[in-house]
């Protein structure tokens, strides 16, 4: 089992700047993908950001220039830096893991609200 803590949602007015963090631990080995989803009220769950332990990444297109994913795999934790925010990106952001061992499992984190006023 791996488990996930997030930390660092909140409320911000539109143009400012959240870091949200997700520390693994528990059978962290065999970790490839960590990254984050977010779920807006009435909308389905969209990936916004991945990060493999090589640290190669991809981005929704609309954070894409304005969040950046990053990782400390000594720390097993991945990070959001979100900047030049917007009311749209108000959510729940779930940070998830997937674990390949001899086939995938995704572990997933209880998630943390992000809301940005205009």
């Amino acid at each position: 089992q791996v488990q996930l803590v997030e930390s660092g949602g909140g409320l911000v007015q539109a143009g400012g700047s959240l870091r949200l963090s997700c520390a693994a631990s528990g059978s962290i080995d065999s970790i490839n993908y960590m990254g984050w989803y977010r779920q807006a009220p009435g909308m389905q769950r969209e990936l916004v950001a991945r990060i493999t332990s090589g640290h190669n990444t991809n981005y929704a297109d609309s954070v894409k220039g304005r969040f950046t994913i990053s990782r400390d795999n000594a720390k097993n934790t991945v990070y959001l830096q979100m900047n030049s925010l917007k009311p749209e990106d108000t959510a729940v952001y779930y940070c998830y893991a997937d674990r390949i061992v001899i086939y995938s499992m995704r572990y997933w984190g209880q998630g943390t609200q992000v809301t940005v006023s205009s």
